[in-house]
């Protein structure tokens, strides 16, 4: 009688298996809850830079890619398209993300139904869609998503090309791989984990090796580029500890609790089953994360959300054990991790901001000098040097009418760069520029802005200027100085 009642239940799998709609759940939902304020967090710093990139004519930004950010490049050169279709709103800017994401959510469903079952690919997809960290990259104009989808789409197909190794099979294994390189190239550490999957089988392990050989060659010229640019875009990185790598889970999840329960949901269902594939995705898991830690030992690596197209393979592992229970206690779990999750997917939609999570409403305060500038207005940024993109967010917020650049030596198209570079002699380009009244732009909430710029910089400001008024925004301090 047992065996007949499993013989039935395969029957039903088997069937469920079948119906090409099922994936469509987890798709709709993530983009049901990412798709909520899609537009209300500002443009965050990283997103100005894509926005200041990808809005380059191509042969400005192919120039800027030869000096920095090669890596984002094809992301970049795919979103310049975009902005000439739809346009360069907040919504447009982060709306193939969201796709992005929703495509990953309908591809996560599909492979824990082709490994697991009908009842594991429903719940992974669902656990994907309900995760804080899809809706966090879902939300934002960078090329994480497509990490994701490229990331579930290659171990898809590496499971196809392992059932039944053929080149064909192979050859869309290697270009999801690439598409991965493309969008993220720490993304291709998951080749580390896949390479179990091919073990004790001939004709996988030659495919396999031809496939990731050739992919290395393909994206060669990239990892080049990108390792000459590293110094100069990731100096900030600090080197990670230990700590760091225990909280790994909850910085890339996006909150403490939840990446605590899919990493114990994931051990439960790993040791319930262990055969190859929960092996595979257990070690395209972690070996990721551990030699992006290595490498961050050695050099300025460790940024947590290069691993998030970890994330989908987590929630089909994850999604093993909970298959055990009846499918409305699965779906009740599902409905516990949004809750843990829910914190956070308030907090995202209020800033996008890493590592502080302050909000910085860069909107706020550039609609302040929007709404009281005047003809003949210049305007500073302090601090000019680093990541923050002040000039950026005032470029997109005013674009022609934006007040007088009095400090800027070169801007950051004639540079072939993301930043501006200012004048040597502050004082002389202030006195140049002749402006009676001159905006000043702060990073952080600054009782006294104008006392608190460093160097020759702020004494030849304080020489030649005093403060007649100032606003406070949140994360920015706007200031009007009058000449004296």
């Amino acid at each position: 009688m047992t065996q007949q009642l499993d013989r039935a239940r395969l029957a039903v799998d088997v069937r469920r298996r079948a119906r090409p709609w099922a994936p469509l759940a987890p798709a709709v939902l993530t983009v049901l809850i990412v798709g909520v304020q899609l537009g209300r967090a500002p443009l965050w710093r990283d997103e100005l830079a894509t926005w200041s990139a990808a809005g380059r004519p191509l042969p400005d930004l192919w120039r800027m890619l030869g000096g920095i950010d090669a890596v984002s490049g094809p992301y970049y050169v795919f979103l310049h398209g975009w902005i000439a279709l739809f346009g360069d709103s907040v919504v447009a800017l982060r709306l193939p993300s969201l796709l992005a994401m929703a495509g990953a959510a309908a591809l996560t469903t599909q492979l824990g139904t082709r490994l697991f079952g009908a009842r594991a690919g429903l719940v992974a997809g669902l656990l994907f869609a309900v995760v804080p960290s899809t809706s966090r990259y879902g939300q934002e104009a960078r090329g994480y998503a497509f990490a994701a989808l490229f990331a579930v789409l290659a171990t898809l197909l590496l499971v196809r090309a392992v059932d039944r190794p053929t080149g064909w099979r192979f050859v869309g294994y290697g270009l999801a791989l690439l598409g991965l390189g493309l969008c993220n190239v720490v993304g291709l550490l998951v080749v580390a984990g896949h390479a179990a999957a091919a073990i004790g089988i001939r004709r996988a392990v030659i495919g396999f090796a031809a496939t990731v050989g050739t992919v290395a060659v393909l994206l060669s010229p990239l990892l080049w580029r990108g390792r000459g640019q590293q110094d100069a875009q990731l100096n900030w990185v600090p080197k990670p500890g230990l700590a760091d790598l225990v909280d790994l889970p909850g910085s890339v999840l996006q909150a403490a609790a939840v990446g605590g329960a899919l990493i114990v949901l994931a051990a439960v269902g790993w040791a319930l089953t262990r055969g190859r594939w929960p092996t595979v995705l257990a070690l395209s898991v972690m070996l990721p994360a551990l030699l992006l830690f290595t490498a961050g030992r050695l050099a300025p690596f460790w940024v947590p959300r290069y691993l998030l197209f970890t994330v989908s393979l987590l929630c089909v592992l994850a999604a093993i054990g909970v298959t055990r229970l009846r499918l409305a206690h699965a779906l009740a779990l599902v409905a516990v991790i949004a809750v843990l999750g829910a914190p956070a997917q308030v907090g995202l939609r209020r800033t996008h901001e890493w590592p502080r999570t302050a909000p910085v409403d860069y909107p706020a305060a550039v609609a302040v000098i929007g709404a009281n500038a005047q003809p003949g207005d210049g305007i500073v940024y302090e601090p000019r040097a680093g990541w923050r993109m002040l000039d950026v967010a005032v470029a997109r917020g005013l674009g022609g009418a934006a007040p007088r650049d009095v400090l800027v030596r070169q801007t950051a198209i004639e540079r072939g760069e993301l930043r501006a570079t200012e004048c040597g002699d502050p004082a002389a380009c202030l006195a140049a520029a002749g402006a009676d009244r001159l905006w000043l732009l702060s990073d952080g909430d600054l009782a006294n802005p104008l006392a608190a710029v460093p160097g020759e910089k702020g004494a030849a400001l304080r020489a030649a200027y005093t403060t007649r008024q100032i606003w406070h925004e949140p994360g920015l301090t706007v200031a009007l100085l009058t000449s004296r």
